[in-house]
């Protein structure tokens, strides 16, 4: 019985050996390979930096103003008795917007023109009998007072009649019928809101370093929130000769001409002033970054050879100084040279040294004005 058993101990000690025995030779053999192993070359998209000449823009925001915006008023008081203008409408200059009661005005016109008549004839009559010297100087400048005080007369009710007949005073489009009809108007009621519409002004602020740089005439590019695929170009016709002491910015104001009204006074727009100098510069890009708060880099594609004799493409990380962003592509103002290959998109997951293989069939279009569809 003991022999049994010391036997079957036996039998497990040397299996057990025989299995230890073959997975420390699996170890070995999987220790061997792991220091052997080489990565596979990683698949990068690339891109060159690029030599351009950009445009040199002043960036600003601003807000539209009618060349000519007013809001009609009444003049005189009075009661409202015809209304002649559509809100919403375009009117020409004169154009006739609203009628007060005149008929006041109108009963001693009148009376006002009789005594005008009949103080010019009593003037001629005076005249006559001066020059047979029959009647004194002072009797002559009577009659000549009298003449003027009935003209004056009259033109007060003239004029009376005229402000309560109220017109466009320019051309433009009215707004919001503010009045109805029958209403009582005090002097200074507002009737409707006559904005000129095109060419509109934007007016808007630069630092004053920018003041070397303005003149009029320079072309201005402008886009509103509610309007982003249409762009607006101007030109600068005024600047403001004081600086502002506050802000120490110069105010600026541009004209647009806005001939299909999509503009409107008041609106917030964002522009750009174009200036005649153009910049060189050297432009990735913006997605070959890598940002840190440590620094900028960029990951260069070089060619080098491996110990086999064999051709490899390596990465060197690149640190270097940014400048303008403008569309899909960022200017870079030290640390790299034009025509060298530098690592598109994923850099994120890229390290110094790293292998690689160029694929660029998945490449994006990277573009100076992208124009984004909305799917």
């Amino acid at each position: 019985m003991k022999k049994k058993i010391f036997l079957t101990l036996l039998g497990l000690v040397l299996l057990i050996g025989i299995l230890g025995g073959i997975k420390a030779l699996q170890i070995s053999k999987m220790i061997k390979s792991s220091s052997q192993f080489v990565q596979p070359p990683e698949p990068v998209t690339t891109a060159q930096v690029t030599a351009g000449a950009w445009e040199r823009i002043l960036p600003a925001v601003g807000s539209l103003t009618a060349v000519q915006g007013v809001t009609v008023a009444a003049e005189l008081p009075g009661k409202v008795v015809e209304i002649s203008f559509t809100p919403g409408d375009v009117v020409r200059e004169g154009d006739l917007l609203l009628r007060q009661d005149t008929s006041t005005e109108q009963a001693q016109l009148p009376g006002a023109e009789a005594s005008l008549t009949l103080s010019d004839r009593n003037l001629s009559r005076a005249q006559a009998l001066f020059a047979d010297e029959m009647i004194s100087r002072v009797d002559l400048d009577t009659a000549q007072a009298n003449l003027r005080l009935a003209q004056s007369a009259v033109n007060n009710l003239r004029s009376q009649i005229a402000k309560k007949t109220i017109r466009a005073p320019f051309g433009g489009r009215l707004g919001i019928r503010l009045v109805n009809l029958g209403q009582v108007l005090r002097e200074g009621d507002a009737i409707v809101s006559l904005q000129t519409l095109s060419p509109i002004f934007v007016d808007f602020q630069l630092p004053q370093q920018h003041l070397v740089h303005l003149q009029r005439g320079l072309p201005v590019r402008v886009t509103a929130d509610g309007l982003p695929d249409r762009q607006m170009t101007g030109k600068i016709t005024a600047i403001n000769p004081q600086v502002n002491s506050t802000t120490r910015s110069i105010g600026v104001q541009a004209t647009l001409q806005n001939p299909d009204e999509l503009l409107h006074p008041g609106m917030y727009v964002s522009l750009e002033v174009v200036l005649p100098v153009l910049q060189d510069v050297l432009m990735i890009p913006a997605t070959a970054v890598l940002y840190a708060p440590f620094g900028d880099s960029v990951f260069i594609v070089e060619e080098k050879q491996s110990d086999e004799g064999n051709k490899l493409l390596t990465l060197r990380q690149q640190f270097i100084r940014l400048g303008e962003k403008r569309g899909d592509f960022v200017s870079v103002i030290s640390g790299l040279m034009a025509e060298e290959t530098v690592v598109s998109t994923g850099v994120f997951k890229l390290r110094n040294g790293q292998t690689v293989v160029v694929s660029n069939s998945l490449a994006p279009e990277f573009e100076l004005a992208p124009r984004p569809e909305n799917n």
